[in-house]
């Protein structure tokens, strides 16, 4: 946040002191329009990269679902031929598979958000960077009553500016949390609520493996009873 709030007095500073030396109104226009082109150019940058992240997770999605039903069918053919010990875990394998499927629709989920929320942000500023060109066209034409308007839209440039910051101010404060949730599992034993959670799992494979055991003897039953 230092950085930017840096940057925006740098600007600002520079846009008043052109206007109070009575410098170049158009030479003032210019800067404001570079900098919001160099924004519009930032924001696209975030929607492609928010694109991106949510094609990858629709990538892995299908990976882990590729994965799952590969441990599913594996898991029949142990109990098939009797191997309890590779079914139960080629269950675990299957669980831990529809476990990263759930993680990654999630993240796809807040991919396709932020996406959508660039694409509304660069709508709203290609409308303003096209406000700030035709009043350039405008300032060439009037110079007394464009330095007033160059004023007001410093103005406006600083109520854009705030947005921006507030967008990286989420950002970081998202990488703290990650970093912050980094460092609480680095090296850490199992907690509580971890071994529970394992417990709970054994449990829902033993309940898988029982019911897959009687399918698959129900099936062969019938299948002797037709061979007879």
């Amino acid at each position: 946040m230092g950085l930017f709030s840096r940057l925006g007095d740098i600007i600002n500073s520079n846009i008043n002191a052109m206007l109070d030396g009575a410098e170049n109104p158009e030479k003032i226009a210019r800067l404001i329009i570079q900098e919001m082109e160099d924004t519009l150019v930032e924001v696209r940058t975030a929607a492609a990269r928010a694109m991106a992240d949510k094609k990858e997770m629709e990538r892995e999605i299908v990976h882990f679902t590729s994965a799952r039903d590969e441990w599913a069918a594996k898991a029949e053919l142990a109990i098939d031929k009797g191997r309890e010990d590779l079914a139960r875990g080629a269950l675990i394998a299957k669980q831990k598979a529809e476990g990263e499927i759930a993680q990654r629709k999630a993240a796809m989920n807040a991919a396709e958000e932020a996406f959508e929320k660039r694409q509304d942000d660069l709508a709203k500023l290609q409308a303003k960077l096209d406000e700030a060109k035709a009043k350039h066209r405008s300032l060439m034409m009037r110079r007394e009553a464009a330095e007033q308007r160059i004023r007001v839209r410093s103005q406006v440039y600083d109520g854009r500016v705030d947005d921006a910051l507030a967008r990286y101010s989420t950002i970081e404060r998202k990488v703290d949390e990650m970093e912050a949730y980094a460092d609480t599992i680095k090296g850490r034993e199992p907690s509580l609520e971890a071994e529970f959670a394992a417990l709970e799992q054994n449990e829902s494979v033993e309940k898988e493996l029982e019911a897959l055991k009687a399918k698959r003897s129900k099936a062969s039953s019938k299948s002797s009873k037709s061979e007879a």
